[in-house]
């Protein structure tokens, strides 16, 4: 017979660890090996039992100050008379009625399941340019809706019928199913699969919506994108999702931003960087350079002798906060100076006085900086012979 595993081991927690880190690790261990979501698993089974057991014996103070005194031991009745144990008088009822609540949307959290609900949240997409994020847009979608059907007013029923009480359920929109496991006795609470969930069954359907209480049609729905929203950000459009069920609300459309990149522009959360082009005449004497924004063109005073690559700030010329239209971000601009193309003569020559009144670069000693040649073989021969 193979040796059991350390119960610490099993559940994967410290031997230190509280009641709540052992329910955790219980509940997702038990999610992923119970035989309902692994069917016909017997390695998942043998495991659910094993987690099962480990939970049992820990989950208990008593039963676990025996197993950490004397090991599995403490329940084959050799050790110090601690006894057996008996497993089938655990009462996990606590545990899996949490647990089977969150598999089938049944147990103590949700025994209303044919009470109102609130509908589903659509999704959508809009495209916008780099200035509609910054200042904000409206937009129209073309989206598919649900309204309630005319006819049957959502019930799903033919005009003159009504949905009758499911008979599986008994209208309660669950089912209970017994399962026997190392503990004994264990009922799964699941949604009804004849209702959905809803405790009525529609036997004559409706001909206009076919049964489903709704009507779908396509609708333009108007989207006010706010100034500064980012790439990725999504508009909660309230009631404009799915409808509810049994009376509930309907849900929310969400639409994703998805903002189209700009020639000159870059964002980084509240501010914007571009490059802008400067003259060798102005980054030299200093002058006004007119620059792009989002705001239009600015006239920039560059002080004499600027460098290519200085980044100049232009405060207030960047993004708005989402919170609060009044606070913007900055805009960052790399000034890069522009070598000019195509000269003609006269401008030639006057490049050439500049350079010779300030350094006379393009007239420099180059015979200094030549290396020597190499002498070739020939030559050091020769030079030898004439030494003798």
């Amino acid at each position: 017979m193979a040796e059991k595993r350390d119960y610490y081991e099993v559940l994967g927690v410290d031997k230190n660890a509280d009641d709540a880190a052992l329910k955790k690790a219980f509940r997702q261990l038990a999610k992923k090996y119970h035989p309902d979501m692994n069917p016909g698993d017997k390695d998942a089974e043998q495991k659910f039992k094993e987690v099962q057991e480990a939970y049992a014996v820990l989950s208990d103070a008593d039963k676990r100050r025996q197993y950490d005194q004397f090991g599995h031991a403490a329940f084959e009745g050799g050790a110090g008379g601690a006894g057996g144990f008996d497993f089938s008088g655990m009462d996990m009822g606590d545990i899996f009625g949490d647990l089977f609540g969150d598999f089938f949307g049944g147990g103590r959290r949700s025994a209303d399941t044919n009470g109102p609900r609130k509908g589903a949240n659509l999704r959508a997409s809009v495209r916008i340019t780099f200035e509609e994020a910054i200042f904000g847009c409206e937009k129209e979608l073309e989206i598919v809706l649900k309204d309630e059907c005319s006819s049957c007013h959502g019930t799903g029923a033919k005009p003159g019928t009504s949905p009758e009480t499911c008979h599986k359920c008994g209208g309660r929109g669950k089912v209970m199913y017994t399962q026997q496991s190392l503990f004994g006795t264990v009922q799964n609470v699941q949604t009804c699969p004849d209702c959905g969930g809803s405790g009525k069954v529609v036997k004559e359907k409706c001909p206009g919506c076919r049964g489903t209480g709704y009507i779908s049609s396509k609708k333009r729905i108007k989207v006010t994108i706010p100034a500064g929203i980012d790439n990725g950000q999504s508009v909660r459009i309230r009631d404009k999702g799915e409808p509810g069920r049994n009376g509930g609300p309907r849900g929310d459309l969400l639409v994703e931003v998805v903002v189209s990149r700009h020639p000159i522009f870059q964002r980084q959360d509240m501010n914007i960087y571009s490059t802008a082009p400067i003259s060798y005449s102005q980054a030299a004497l200093g002058g006004e350079v007119r620059i792009n924004t989002v705001d239009g063109d600015v006239l920039y005073e560059v002080k004499p002798g600027t460098q290519t690559d200085t980044r100049i700030r232009l405060k207030g010329k960047g993004v708005p906060s989402l919170r609060s239209k009044t606070v913007r971000g900055d805009h960052y601009v790399t000034l890069v100076i522009q070598v000019p193309t195509g000269l003609n003569e006269a401008a030639k020559d006057a490049l050439r006085k500049f350079d010779a009144e300030t350094g006379n670069s393009l007239h420099s000693d180059t015979k200094k900086a030549e290396k020597p040649r190499k002498k070739s073989f020939k030559e050091k021969i020769k030079e030898s012979l004439e030494d003798l």
